[in-house]
């Protein structure tokens, strides 16, 4: 009897397997220091691949069967050719194969295009069915993914907004910021302000639940949007609804919730939010829809397909069994089984409803992108994409085989957190991925880029590799898996090149050797943050502006960094001691950011970029307006402004290390003292119009 494998040391047989199936056996904190990966990590891993190591002999067995597999294939799951050039190379799988090989491709248009030992000169971009025979008759399969070698990038340089869609309330607004406030701020910030984009939050379907999980980065589903931001009065049914006392009671609970947080101060309530909106949106729904919208809302409904069914049926059986799916009854856990079937058809009002809801969504979106880019913004919304989604929600249900059972994405031990991070998240699997030539991950993008001026991709990194947690240990015992890079940026240029949108990567942190050289090439741009941005590899003195790099998207802040004006003044300091965060005493966290930011006005200073403060304004804007005038002198394609920083606020929107004891992502917008600010407020500040005029060079 196989015995159980001992702890210690990977074995050689682990360590090759582990290697062939893309699971990393140590990491690197730091360039200088190697730390490997546990035995009991990587057989776990390796079992959520469905690879047996879990004793000596099992991985002997699973090893052998690996290189025969390996030695058997023709062709990986899929090949991917870039072009552009005169004489693009081969993609070196085919450049691989034995001479006299021949090819036949399938586009995607159904057409088949023949050739000799290379690919067809004329092949259109696309994800094509490609395959290979050779001279002593051995045939594979291979998906094919054809895309430019480069995104454009954007032409000139474009300042812009950063905004919590959520936390930006008007007067119109019922209770929480929505589309319609979106393309609100688009029309003025575009004409007034002279802005060329406005990057937001995922807006990412949420899970239901009691509460809900606020946070923006752990959605029930990436591919849809939530409809919790959508304005229903700009819904053209709402006009119709025939009945005046339900609407006004609707109106006067919306009227009290958008007073609770902009006048008495309490903390944006999605839940009580969405009970409002969803009780509105049942009697729209109730209203017949016209020709014109019933033939646009089914034409949506064939575009989307599956995806759309899906999502729907889920969030109709939440409705009747609660959010996780994992507790349904048996027969309802498994998207295409009978019972779910059946469940669909017994439940086909809601599922109509959640249809619609979605329809609604996307239209307010898209409408918000054509406001943005009528009001003369050269790229207009961009669209934030999470890492992952709710181990509970909508995706994992719909899209199981894509996910490792029993894993979690997170982060291993670094300077920062010695205990690793572990973010909730199922990871997909790279191996059924690349089986389905990216299928869903195509689709997802596709998606997004259907509203999208650009797209954010929040830790681009996950392109390369994540860090998986199998489930119940801690994040110390995880270890990285690689994705095909390769191949998830040809889909990504792919996806935006069809859109005429471009990307920017989240690449702040640890990043592993090469990965922003291989992003850049592919002309995705990189995210550069100015408290981060010093001369690491020498003295570490702040970087001089024009040793920043071009091709990123600069900023003075983020939403889980303390707003520019908390970080001048100490107060993150101070929070941060208050809620038990600080590791050391508070007079030592304070002198060492009373010297970081001195270090900073020094250079601001000795670059005349801080002027004395003008009549009416305080030191403090001053140094705002200053830390911005520096993101110009960086030759940054795009420079954005968190917008909490153009009216002082203090409160970060999200405070990581935290959960009950700081409302993370349920802040509204608000001035130096913490009173709530709405958008037409905003759009009158004194403050807010002299920082923008210094990002036109005004000022």
């Amino acid at each position: 009897m196989a015995g159980r494998r001992p702890a210690g040391p990977l074995s050689d047989d682990l360590t090759r397997l582990a290697e062939l199936h893309g699971v990393a056996t140590s990491y690197r904190p730091s360039p200088d220091r190697a730390v490997p990966a546990s035995a009991t990590a990587v057989t776990r891993v390796l079992a959520a691949l469905d690879v047996d190591a879990a004793t000596p002999e099992a991985t002997a067995a699973a090893l052998a069967a690996r290189e025969q597999e390996l030695a058997r294939r023709l062709l990986p799951p899929t090949v991917v050719h870039w072009t552009g050039g005169d004489d693009p190379p081969a993609p070196p799988a085919l450049a691989a194969l034995p001479p006299g090989t021949r090819l036949r491709v399938h586009d995607e248009d159904g057409a088949t295009r023949t050739a000799g030992t290379t690919l067809p000169p004329d092949i259109p971009p696309g994800v094509h069915r490609l395959t290979a025979t050779t001279p002593d008759g051995r045939t594979g399969e291979t998906h094919l993914v054809v895309a430019p070698a480069r995104l454009p990038t954007p032409e000139g340089r474009s300042h812009g907004l950063l905004v919590q869609l959520y936390s930006l309330l008007s007067t119109r607004s019922w209770g929480i910021g929505d589309l319609g406030d979106l393309s609100e701020l688009a029309s003025w910030a575009g004409r007034a302000l002279g802005t060329g984009f406005l990057q937001v939050n995922p807006l990412h379907a949420a899970v239901p639940g009691a509460p809900t999980d606020p946070s923006p980065y752990r959605p029930s589903s990436r591919r849809f949007p939530d409809p919790v931001y959508l304005r229903v009065q700009d819904v053209p049914e709402w006009a119709d609804v025939r009945a005046p006392d339900r609407i006004h009671a609707l109106l006067d609970r919306a009227d009290r919730l958008r007073a609770s947080v902009l006048a008495d101060g309490a903390l944006i309530d999605r839940d009580a939010v969405w009970e409002l909106k969803r009780e509105a949106l049942e009697l729209v729904a109730a209203v017949p829809l016209g020709p014109g919208r019933a033939a646009a809302f089914a034409a949506f409904v064939a575009d989307q397909g599956q995806a759309l069914d899906d999502h729907a049926t889920w969030n109709a059986l939440a409705e009747l069994h609660g959010s996780d799916w994992r507790r349904w009854p048996t027969a309802l856990r498994d998207p295409r089984s009978d019972g779910t079937a059946a469940a669909r058809r017994d439940a086909a009002g809601r599922v109509e409803f959640h249809r619609r809801l979605a329809w609604l969504t996307d239209t307010q979106l898209t409408a918000a992108q054509r406001a943005a880019r009528e009001a003369g913004m050269p790229v207009g919304i961009i669209h934030d994409l999470a890492v992952g989604v709710h181990p509970e929600g909508a995706d994992a249900w719909a899209q199981q085989p894509y996910f490792a059972a029993g894993m979690s994405v997170g982060a291993p031990p670094d300077a920062f957190n010695s205990r690793g991070q572990d973010w909730g998240l199922p990871p997909w699997r790279p191996d059924r991925l690349a089986a389905s030539g990216y299928a869903p991950y195509r689709r997802l993008l596709r998606a997004l880029f259907r509203s999208a001026g650009a797209l954010r991709i929040d830790h681009v990194m996950g392109l390369f590799r994540l860090w998986w947690v199998p489930q119940g240990e801690p994040p110390t015992e995880g270890t990285y898996v690689r994705y095909d890079a390769e191949a998830m940026l040809a889909v990504l240029v792919l996806e935006a090149a069809r859109a005429g949108s471009f990307v920017i990567g989240e690449d702040l942190g640890t990043v592993e050797p090469g990965v922003r050289e291989r992003l850049r090439e592919r002309g995705v741009l990189g995210t550069s943050v100015l408290w981060f941005e010093r001369d690491w590899e020498g003295d570490g003195a702040p970087l001089p502006p024009e040793s920043w790099r071009a091709d990123c998207l600069a900023t003075a802040t983020t939403h889980d960094l303390p707003p520019t004006a908390a970080r001048l003044t100490g107060e993150h300091v101070d929070l941060r001691d208050r809620l038990g965060l600080a590791t050391r005493p508070l007079a030592t966290e304070r002198a060492e950011a009373e010297a970081d930011i001195g270090e900073w006005l020094a250079v601001l200073t000795r670059l005349g970029l801080l002027p004395a403060a003008t009549p009416g304004s305080s030191q403090e804007e001053a140094e705002v307006q200053a830390v911005h005038r520096f993101l110009l002198r960086t030759p940054a394609r795009l420079v954005g402004v968190w917008l909490p920083d153009a009216i002082g606020d203090r409160r970060p929107q999200n405070l990581p290390g935290t959960s009950d004891a700081y409302p993370n992502w349920r802040l509204p917008v608000a001035d130096p003292t913490g009173r709530p600010v709405t958008l037409e407020e905003l759009a009158a500040s004194p403050r807010l119009h002299a920082l923008m005029k210094v990002l036109r060079g005004e000022g």
